[in-house]
């Protein structure tokens, strides 16, 4: 029922900025929790930034705290993530998810993996740092 579609990825230089979107196909409020990923060549994916959809709690993982910052847009159906002060180190593939259960927990969401059961993926944006 739910599709999610990336953009906002691209090349940008050390320190610079980029704004990750994803659009939904239904109301942000109603996914639930959100999220944002990223995956490095060879590695496993990995949560980057997830959110309460109904309230707009947040939790983000130690490496993006202060650089990454998620948001919605519930008017636009569309989940956000402002990067900035990027690093060679952020060159990754990025992907959002929604995980549409009800008693879903940010938290939660941030340790999956992407193999997870009854969650939506998107296709997924490069950022390349250089």
């Amino acid at each position: 029922h739910v599709q999610l579609v990336e953009s906002g990825g691209g090349s940008v230089q050390a320190g610079g900025s980029l704004r990750l979107s994803c659009a939904t196909s239904a109301d942000t409020t109603k996914t639930n929790c959100m999220g944002w990923f990223r995956q490095f060549p060879g590695k496993e994916r990995e949560g980057v930034a997830a959110i309460y959809t109904g309230d707009g709690s947040t939790v983000y993982t130690d490496s993006v705290k202060g650089r990454f910052t998620i948001s919605q847009d519930n008017a636009k159906r569309t989940l956000y993530q402002q990067m900035n002060s990027l690093d060679p180190e952020d060159t990754a593939m990025y992907f959002c998810a929604a995980d549409l259960g009800y008693h879903c927990r940010p938290p939660v969401l941030l340790t999956f993996k992407g193999g997870e059961q009854g969650i939506i993926w998107g296709q997924g944006t490069q950022v390349t740092v250089s």
